[in-house]
């Protein structure tokens, strides 16, 4: 089969390999053009373009999917399949009729929960037991195509968005590669979405990431999981920020006001919320690296009874 694929990121980089392996043929990688990264702002290609490189695939970076000139070379190239792993950009119809079977997208959530930009950390956000990886057919909308397969794995309490992204990728590149033996072989079904228990995952912002202490432990250990690594979940002491990187929750025992330190200790920092005690094991003061609390504290003077500041900025929303 005569494979495009379209893809940018570390997440796309599994699948990539895998299809190069398959005894397939990619004759093409699509990926974003260089961007600018780093403190010397200098150009830097993705992961999937370095993979391709190295594998001795022809790479195409438009900046735009959408402009005539690129459409004509993937039309040129009369491919079987696209299959697209988090591209990074909408795929217009004039895309999405070129391969002679379809555009095959691999999403990393269990459709049709958490359609859009960021299913990875809402679904740790809000508390999942478990998530997974969809293939489907693509369409016009936004992740809203038909479902040809699916798998399962379960967040552990200890997962944040890192390790679920880490383990969701290898899982997602075995699906893909499942999904187009299943559609040589005329087994594969696809199957529309149930459009009534759809929800979203919009992009996330920096600004996301504000610890709000009258919540309940447990969301906020939620939120700090979700958000790590990016965009990370932030409070305030003495008017400079702090990321919290990890963190423990704890229940039965005396809880202060929301914000305030209760309990000091090797092991962490306690500080009371709106239900529970949340522990900050590492963090990350600005400008500096992430380190365990015991390192933190023999560098800062925080006492119990001292209190993360508040701010104005906009609360993140659980609702989609």
């Amino acid at each position: 089969m005569k494979i495009v694929f379209m893809g940018t990121p570390d997440f796309s980089v599994p699948t990539l390999l895998q299809l190069s392996e398959s005894g397939h043929s990619v004759i093409a990688v699509v990926t974003q053009p260089d961007r600018p990264k780093g403190r010397g702002q200098g150009l830097t290609a993705s992961p999937v373009k370095l993979l391709a490189q190295k594998l001795g695939i022809d790479v195409l970076q438009p900046e735009k999917a959408s402009a005539p000139e690129f459409i004509d070379t993937l039309k040129h190239l009369q491919p079987d399949l696209i299959v697209v792993v988090a591209y990074g950009q909408i795929l217009k119809k004039a895309v999405l009729d070129i391969p002679k079977w379809f555009c095959m997208n691999l999403h990393s959530s269990l459709l049709p929960k958490y359609r859009g930009a960021a299913p990875i950390n809402w679904a740790i956000i809000n508390g999942e037991k478990e998530s997974g990886v969809t293939t489907m057919k693509m369409d016009i909308g936004m992740d809203t195509g038909d479902i040809l397969l699916m798998d399962k794995t379960p967040i552990a309490d200890n997962d944040d968005a890192q390790t679920l992204h880490d383990r969701l990728a290898e899982i997602g590149a075995s699906l893909v590669k499942e999904s187009i033996a299943r559609l040589e072989e005329k087994t594969l079904t696809p199957l529309p979405q149930d459009n009534d228990n759809a929800s979203h995952a919009p992009k996330l912002k920096k600004q996301d990431g504000l610890i709000r202490w009258e919540k309940d432990a447990v969301s906020l250990g939620h939120l700090v999981r979700g958000l790590e690594p990016w965009p990370g979940a932030f409070t305030y002491f003495q008017s400079r920020r702090l990321r919290l990187c990890a963190v423990e929750t704890a229940f039965g025992q005396p809880e202060g006001p929301p914000g305030e330190i209760t309990r000091i200790t090797d092991h962490g920092i306690e500080v009371g919320t709106g239900k529970g005690t949340l522990i900050i094991t590492e963090l990350q003061p600005e400008g500096k690296k992430r380190m365990p609390a015991k390192s933190f504290l023999a560098g800062h003077k925080m006492l119990k009874g001292d209190v993360f500041d508040a701010s104005s900025a906009p609360c993140i929303s659980n609702t989609h």
